[in-house]
């Protein structure tokens, strides 16, 4: 299984990003796939998930409302829109994979990773 996240960037505050994570190596129909983020000196923490068959999601508290994840089954793509964006927003987004059809918050539980990608919100 390969991930490649992309989008990140600079934005400012109230602004809006989305990331794309390109998934390849298998059928991703029993997969759950998440978005993660790690600030300076921070531990990585969920942000949010989704079941690749039926599309079902889960969000941080955090992020809720302000964030919306998306996977397009032809392209194999997962999305995370992210708008209202704040300065503590900031971080290098990761998304993941498990092969695992129920959420978990938990980055333990995902055995595939990408390469981040940085969000940096000025404010």
């Amino acid at each position: 299984v390969q991930l490649q996240a992309s989008g990140g960037g600079l934005a400012q505050a109230g602004g809006s990003l989305r990331l794309s994570c390109a998934a390849s190596g298998r059928t991703f129909s029993s997969y759950v796939m998440g978005w993660f983020r790690q600030a300076p000196g921070k531990e990585r923490e969920f942000v949010a998930a989704i079941l690749w068959s039926g599309g079902s999601t889960r969000y941080a508290d955090s992020v809720r409302g302000r964030v919306s994840i998306s996977r397009d089954n032809a392209k194999n793509t997962m999305y995370l829109q992210m708008n209202s964006l704040k300065p503590e927003d900031t971080a290098v987004y990761y998304c993941a994979a498990a092969s695992i059809v129920v959420f978990t918050p938990h980055p333990r539980e995902y055995k595939y990773w990408g390469q981040g990608t940085q969000v940096t919100v000025s404010s």
